[in-house]
């Protein structure tokens, strides 16, 4: 039985089933008790993981991290290291955690008393560990980019619905207040019909040559690689050995898409909550965009993207444009971006309202109160807080799958019309292009055995 589910199965004393002796410590069910803990797993250990996921999860106090993960076994020492210290801190008991280690997280899917994963991986592993945490039955926080093509995304939500478990994409911005009050004024019409939408994302530079490195003897440098293809080891063609840096691969076609994928979901995501496209699509995709003639790296430096959508909206994304997202309505407009904004429970209201992090053609349209009866979308304090509650209540998440999909559709099908010098016309219920056989190759790419989504048992 998994430990989530232990409460309410023992609830049934109530129908006269009653399996507990009539004197029990009172440590037993504590807020310490095991069956009150979600036992958590961390899938990658690398600079998300350290600086974003694990400090982010293990504060709560129904947050039990018992298991970290990595292929680098230098990075899977740090992660263990980090857990323990945090509990021995907080607990005052220098053997209270004893984290277990795997360089497999396909052993560590097999341990049943966990009930739950974090996957903070390359984005090339992301899908695939998700995929068959779902059929292991695990809850599940997955970085965003949701997936490396269409069809792993496709895969992988199945996957999840099939399975009936709680997955949280790490689309935060969704915590942040300014763009959750930026997405209700716009759905309330304090802009007008919107009609046009610009998102600011940067490109990647170039990077310099790099020449084959000898793998270093704490790497799996052959199961890092994964799905994609067979390539000589480089340093910075995967991670720094010596710290917790910005990763190289980022910026490596066989591994992601750049800024278009790494930003791209977030402000896509936020975007289609304005919008209220969350759960569909464009209907046409057009782009330009510079490549590096040499070099490792690979992805899309300056570019241009053009979406249209089926009710009027055209979007557009360049680095050209601020960073963050700008609706623009027949009566004016509201931006908004991360700015320097931090959430401070201590004086929300001014902070929601930060010039910094969200403005408008009219400062009156920010001081506009949604009504009782008008849109009021879903405000939570914590995107990994969200998910723990959710885990509990078996209620679906602010950023479930089916969203996470569709907002990391749209950066993928933007990749693929950068190769492209034509418009490409898109099925956003579907997914593919409309009679476009070349366009619709690059939906998927070549797995290489065993490694891959293609080669997930689905039970």
């Amino acid at each position: 039985m998994q430990r989530r589910n232990f409460i309410k199965k023992s609830s049934l004393s109530a129908a006269g089933v009653v399996a507990f002796p009539t004197i029990v410590p009172s440590t037993v069910f504590g807020k310490d008790a095991p069956s009150n803990k979600i036992n958590i797993g961390q899938i990658g250990c690398g600079r998300i993981a350290r600086g974003h996921d694990i400090p982010d999860t293990i504060k709560y106090e129904d947050a039990r991290f018992i298991a970290v993960c990595d292929l680098d076994s230098k990075r899977l020492g740090d992660a263990k290291t980090l857990v323990d210290d945090y509990y021995r801190k907080k607990t005052g008991k220098s053997k209270y955690m004893d984290t277990k280690t795997y360089g497999d997280y396909r052993e560590m899917l097999l341990d049943k008393d966990l009930d739950a994963v974090v996957i903070s991986t390359p984005d090339h592993w992301h899908s695939q560990p998700a995929m068959e945490a779902a059929i292991a039955g695990k809850d599940i926080y997955l970085q965003k980019p949701t997936s490396l093509t269409v069809k792993e995304g496709q895969q992988l939500q199945k996957a999840v619905l099939e399975n009936n478990v709680i997955l949280q994409v790490g689309t935060q911005q969704r915590a942040m207040p300014q763009f959750r009050v930026a997405a209700e004024l716009v759905r309330n019409g304090r802009i007008g019909k919107v009609h046009t939408v610009k998102i600011g994302l940067p490109g990647d530079p170039a990077g310099p040559e790099a020449p084959e490195m000898q793998i270093p003897s704490n790497l799996n440098f052959d199961m890092w690689l994964g799905s994609t293809p067979e390539v000589p080891y480089t340093e910075i063609g995967v991670h720094p050995q010596n710290d917790y840096s910005r990763p190289g691969w980022l910026r490596h076609r066989n591994y992601g898409a750049g800024m278009i994928t790494g930003w791209g979901q977030h402000h896509y995501d936020s975007a289609a909550w304005g919008m209220n496209t969350e759960l569909t699509g464009p209907v046409s995709v057009e782009a330009l965009a510079e490549f590096p003639k040499s070099g490792l790296w690979n992805v899309h430096g300056d570019f241009f993207v053009k979406h249209e959508y089926e009710n009027g909206i055209t979007v557009y994304t360049s680095g050209g444009y601020t960073n963050g997202v700008q609706y623009i309505g027949e009566d004016g407009w509201i931006f908004v971006s991360r700015g320097d904004y931090t959430a401070s429970a201590s004086d929300p209201v001014d902070k929601e309202k930060s010039s910094k992090a969200l403005n408008a053609s009219d400062p009156k349209i920010l001081e506009s109160v949604i009504g009782p009866n008008e849109i009021h979308l879903e405000k939570i304090d914590d995107q990994h807080g969200n998910w723990l509650e959710c885990i509990k209540t078996r209620k679906q998440p602010i950023s479930p799958i089916e969203k996470g999909h569709k907002a990391c559709t749209i950066c993928l099908i933007s990749d693929i019309a950068m190769q492209f010098s034509r418009k490409l016309k898109w099925d956003p219920i579907n997914e593919w292009f409309i009679d476009d056989p070349e366009a619709n190759a690059m939906l998927q790419r070549a797995q290489r055995k065993p490694y891959g989504t293609d080669y997930v048992k689905m039970g």
